[in-house]
């Protein structure tokens, strides 16, 4: 038995009739005739010395040599796939995706994206607002932004500014409600998007922050902190705003924090790309604009007394 390995266009044909069970729909999908793939499969068993696929009347199996090579073809050529795609990408010096939680790229990405599209109009920039857990490689992602507390050693990462939460509401809500206590009968808007941290951050660790009691149980509650945050600026409530994402806000003075104490977080919002990746072009002057922005509003969080939760 030969140790040499096949032809590539041989181990094709063979995977894409494994994958569809069907040499007729495999040879649509590789553009050829249904006679030239099943020559190059022939050749492929030749090479083997053995079988791999039973031939019934309408259908196809894999035989037990068959199954054995399937898995390790499809696994061969997604690698190949994605090792040519990483290839294509470090030759574009003009695209850049960037994926991004929606809060993020509303509150933060999208206000800011304007000033950066005049200063380099040379990037374009592609978003996929998502959540979802995303193979960069794979899914041609050039940078994620994530918010979490758990490292990713086979990345790039860089941590962004220290997250903190603090009350944030509009002026008027503000002179309302000028006293810690008077926060008591205010209405009070629950932010469940950081709900998965450990140890709890929220509400009635603010509160007993501020050695006062806990009693506000009622009022919306929003699974995104977006969410939570155009509420709070329409004049519903009082939210706990997380930094990164009521800055601006706080900056051109929609929103204000008339009570000074913030939490830390366990948690903070991350750049990520592929390791050997980070000092392209466009990735590094994302990076490096981010940044610049992030520095612009720095003297917010000096003028915060922030403490770690209790």
């Amino acid at each position: 038995m030969s140790i040499r390995l096949p032809p590539l266009t041989a181990l094709r044909a063979f995977d894409a009739a494994a994958r569809h069970m069907s040499f007729a729909k495999a040879a649509e999908e590789l553009n050829v005739t249904p006679a030239a793939l099943s020559f190059q499969i022939k050749s492929l068993e030749q090479h083997l010395g053995a079988p791999l696929f039973h031939r019934l009347n309408r259908a196809v199996e894999l035989t037990s040599a068959g199954e054995a090579l399937s898995q390790g073809a499809a696994e061969g050529f997604q690698t190949l796939a994605t090792a040519w795609r990483a290839a294509q990408r470090t030759q574009d010096t003009q695209t850049l995706t960037i994926t991004a939680g929606p809060a993020f790229t509303a509150k933060w990405l999208a206000p800011r994206l304007y000033d950066f599209a005049q200063a380099h109009p040379e990037i374009e920039l592609r978003f996929a607002a998502s959540l979802q857990r995303m193979d960069l490689s794979r899914d041609n992602v050039d940078v994620a932004i994530r918010f979490g507390n758990t490292s990713t050693p086979e990345l790039y990462s860089l941590p962004l500014a220290d997250e903190w939460i603090v009350p944030v509401m509009t002026p008027t809500l503000a002179a309302a409600y000028p006293t810690v206590e008077s926060l008591q009968k205010a209405p009070i808007i629950f932010d469940d998007s950081i709900s998965f941290l450990s140890p709890p951050i929220g509400w009635p660790q603010w509160f007993e922050a501020m050695n006062a009691p806990f009693t506000p149980t009622q009022g919306p509650r929003f699974s995104q902190a977006d969410h939570a945050l155009d509420a709070a600026l329409a004049g519903v409530g009082i939210v706990l705003g997380r930094r990164a994402l009521v800055i601006k806000d706080l900056a051109e003075g929609r929103l204000v924090a008339p009570f000074p104490t913030a939490l830390t977080t366990s948690a903070g919002f991350s750049f990520l790309c592929l390791k050997g990746m980070e000092n392209r072009p466009q990735i590094a002057i994302f990076r490096d604009w981010i940044l610049a922005e992030i520095e612009k509003t720095a003297h917010i969080s000096q003028t915060l007394n922030i403490v770690k939760p209790a």
